[in-house]
């Protein structure tokens, strides 16, 4: 969360806008969002300031302000197991949305946290692959009780998904034909080494984005700790244009790609906050083009 926190930092001190699709979104900018609680369950974390936190191992998002100061939210200890639920929703009281961005691969945990939203009658946003909002359950239980559910596995601003899903877009409105595609992720993050042992539920969402039909092969992820925040996707695409004659198209796209998160989060949480005003449970379309795994989908 450091590429979040301290961006939206930047946004309010500075009034910059560069990388903000949306400088406002049901009447709120980035600047109007406040963080009241926050959960880890790192030890070097837990304990600290959020403004000194999201500096702590095993962050690897380079420090892009030198004006960060003491956000008075004080790191809690994120849920260990289902019967710590009630003490989480007490600590989420007050709070509009719930953002839940641990790593993707742990459904039980984002259950517990979709269960503790609702008890603290939060909005709750979904940013991993494990599924909450494409569960018919979860999502009558928030239509209920009127609180937006958005989600699952956010569509980064300018990620391999996005990109390789407007290229074959592109291929069909020109008449060409797929013949086929696939694409390589590599990465340096801490999601990504948990991907690397836990990538059922990304790969699933990967090819939601794509709605391909099965044309398109996805390498295994792979964990490189020295890409550290980056990301590097390779996409290949083969297809036959008039005559049966040949294109190919070999791409390399490289991106931070916490901040490629970033700049999606400040959208959904927003559209959460809004939704939640207007007394709009379950899930709300306007944010579809954010997500790579929506309950449509």
């Amino acid at each position: 969360m450091s590429a979040l926190v301290q961006g939206m930092a930047l946004c309010q001190s500075t009034g910059s806008l560069v990388g903000v699709r949306h400088p406002e979104l049901g009447g709120m900018g980035v600047g109007d969002i406040d963080v009241v609680t926050a959960f880890a369950m790192s030890p070097e974390k837990v304990g600290k300031d959020l403004s000194e936190a999201i500096f702590a191992p095993p962050n690897n998002f380079p420090r892009i302000t030198d004006d960060l100061p003491p956000s008075g939210v004080t790191v809690r200890r994120g849920l260990t197991d289902a019967t710590e639920i009630e003490r989480v929703a007490e600590d989420l009281a007050g709070a509009e949305v719930v953002l839940y961005a641990a790593p993707s691969g742990r459904q039980e945990t984002a259950s517990a946290y979709a269960e503790a939203a609702l008890r603290a009658g939060a909005a709750f946003v979904n940013i991993t692959s494990d599924t909450v909002a494409r569960d018919p359950r979860w999502l009558d239980r928030f239509v209920a009780a009127g609180l937006p559910l958005l989600g699952d596995d956010l569509a980064s601003q300018f990620g391999t998904s996005v990109v390789h899903h407007a290229l074959l877009r592109l291929l069909e409105e020109r008449g060409l034909t797929l013949t086929s595609s696939y694409q390589v992720n590599l990465g340096g993050t801490e999601d990504f080494r948990n991907l690397v042992e836990n990538d059922n539920t990304k790969m699933e969402s990967k090819l939601n984005a794509l709605n391909t039909a099965g044309r398109v092969e996805l390498a295994p992820l792979g964990y490189l700790p020295h890409l550290g925040s980056h990301k590097v996707a390779h996409i290949n695409i083969e297809a036959q244009a008039w005559g049966g004659t040949s294109v190919s198209l070999d791409l390399k796209l490289k991106v931070h790609d916490p901040s490629g998160g970033a700049g999606v989060i400040v959208d959904l949480v927003r559209i959460a906050a809004y939704g939640l005003r207007q007394r709009r449970g379950g899930y709300l379309p306007e944010a579809a083009s954010l997500l790579k795994s929506p309950p449509s989908v």
